[in-house]
């Protein structure tokens, strides 16, 4: 959070997702996020540095992973465009660690307070996050149990010949089969990593395993901090005394004592036991709900959002936005780059809720021009793994009286050749 926070604003990303863009798309029951004024959201990113590296420390570490998980939550539900799967992991993580005694052992707080300090921690908080963990890897491998994941090779077909270029193994990516050897393998890693993890005897390979999997498709996809994040979270299933020999050279490196034990860990209380139990079911039940509706998932994106599907698609299209003023029954062509910037036309132009949103705004906008009632319609064109393009939506529906909600969108129309 430190690291890529700083890398964030380095890279002008404060300003160029949250400050330039005239729209923001938002999620589903969370419209009332609106974007703060300039000086605000930089000041929000330095306060999630300082608070990471508070946490890091245990210095005040309660407040600051409530403060944490907080203003990395706001700059996430500002933009729905911007939804990655590990971000959406990292907020999770954020949220358990308010209620974990981290700060008890080798950190700030337990130096200052030593009341504190112990040794020990019930085994429930490595659970949880090991709990977590293994529900983000053995999802993402049942998504990838499909036709066009392990019999097509898609669209790994057309990701890696791209890569043909790198250093080494840039000519293993142009045979016919490594599309396929890397989809079987992508699959089998994630349905049964965490179950090599938690067995001692095959825990170091499987670690090395994690590295190699993890660089290699940070190397080939542009996904952030996303490697970086697997690799080290992926220690918490390490033995104990793995990682009290970790400490114990951290601590003498750092000329880390540690204060006189008084106090044994505090048990985990009936409503926090029930608590957890109530967040894991959800976390377990939530990813399933695409199967209540109908329509194709990956075309539709019905129930998409949220339910750990990384990278099992390559989806492009163009939307095209028709506004009519009733009054003359005169249609313009509207051209989106006025509102938005190429990532956030980039992903509108595939997802029916985006557009619909879009198309909302677009009323309200013109409405403001002068223009009573605007009828808004789309023609949008979308390509799925490389199959020829077609209509996404009723290209002659007025998208101005729609209003989004969980039901299906009949509006969508139906993928040929699924």
């Amino acid at each position: 959070m430190v690291l890529s926070t700083i890398r964030f604003m380095a890279l002008g990303w404060v300003g160029d997702h949250f400050i330039k863009p005239t729209f923001h798309f938002h999620y589903f029951g969370f419209e009332w996020v609106s974007v703060l004024p300039p000086f605000w959201m930089y000041a929000i990113h330095v306060m999630i540095i300082i608070t990471a590296f508070f946490v890091v420390i245990g210095l005040y570490f309660r407040a600051s992973a409530i403060l944490l998980f907080l203003l990395f939550t706001y700059t996430e539900l500002i933009d729905v465009t911007y939804y990655l799967n590990h971000y959406y992991f990292i907020t999770l993580v954020l949220f358990l660690l308010i209620f974990t005694p981290a700060h008890r052992h080798f950190s700030v707080d337990a130096k200052r307070n030593p009341v504190l300090a112990t040794d020990h921690t019930p085994r429930l908080w490595l659970f949880i996050f090991q709990l977590l963990l293994a529900i983000v890897y053995t999802y993402a491998g049942f998504a990838k149990i499909n036709y066009a994941w392990l019999i097509e090779a898609l669209p790994l077909k057309i990701w890696l010949p791209a890569n043909d270029t790198l250093p080494l193994m840039g000519k293993i990516f142009t045979w016919e089969i490594t599309p396929y050897v890397f989809s079987w393998f992508g699959m089998l890693y994630d349905c049964t990593i965490v179950w090599w993890l938690m067995n001692s005897r095959t825990r170091p390979w499987a670690y090395a395993t994690v590295i190699v999997f993890h660089i290699l498709t940070g190397l080939l996809f542009n996904i952030g901090v996303f490697p970086w994040v697997m690799i080290v979270a992926t220690l918490i299933f390490f033995s104990e005394q793995w990682h009290i020999t970790l400490l114990t050279k951290l601590k003498r490196w750092l000329r880390y004592t540690d204060p006189v034990i008084v106090n044994a860990p505090n048990r985990v209380s009936r409503p926090v036991l029930h608590f957890f139990a109530i967040f894991f079911v959800f976390q377990l039940l939530f990813p399933w709900r695409y199967i209540l509706y109908p329509s194709n998932l990956y075309w539709s994106e019905e129930g998409y959002r949220f339910s750990w599907r990384v990278m099992l698609m390559e989806k492009a299209g163009t939307a095209t936005f028709y506004v009519k003023d009733p009054s003359t029954n005169k249609e313009g062509m509207v051209v989106n780059s006025e509102f938005l910037n190429s990532h956030q036309e980039k992903q509108m132009a595939t997802q029916p809720d985006m557009i619909l949103q879009f198309a909302h705004y677009l009323q309200s906008y013109y409405e403001n021009q002068g223009i009573k009632n605007p009828s808004i319609r789309a023609e949008v064109y979308v390509t799925l793994n490389a199959q020829p393009s077609q209509l996404l939506i009723d290209p002659n529906i007025n998208l101005a009286v729609i209003k989004d909600n969980w039901k299906t969108k009949t509006w969508i129309l139906p993928i040929s050749n699924e």
